[in-house]
């Protein structure tokens, strides 16, 4: 399988767990709709290494009070995690972790939501 597929899979995973989840706070629906504009952008990305890096990142940041995962979805994170290694120190270095705005850009079809 390939790392596009595999990373494709686990997001998706993650992304239907959170989004059925009963009254979603701020921070949640921040990670989903990270989540859900990271798997409309990693066909087309040329770092993927780093696209997920950012993502974990984010979502360890924004969901470390917010969110309790259970042991499934807390694999699909931690192997995420584990793709994410390859990225290097500046994939890791050039981000803010806080800001999901670093996962959309002007030519996006999708427009970052306001929360």
């Amino acid at each position: 399988m390939d790392k596009r597929d595999e990373a494709k899979e686990l997001i998706h995973g993650l992304y239907n767990y959170l989004i059925k989840l009963p009254n979603p706070s701020t921070g949640l629906l921040n990670i989903t709709d990270v989540l859900l504009q990271v798997y409309t952008k990693i066909d087309d990305t040329k770092d993927v290494d780093t696209l997920i890096n950012h993502l974990v990142n984010y979502i360890y940041v924004e969901g470390f009070d917010s969110i309790n995962l259970p042991k499934e979805q807390e694999s699909q994170l931690i192997d995420l995690a584990h793709m994410a290694k390859k990225a290097g120190w500046n994939g890791r270095n050039l981000s803010d972790f806080t800001d999901k705005s670093q996962f959309y850009s002007y030519f996006d079809k999708n427009k970052m939501p306001r929360r």
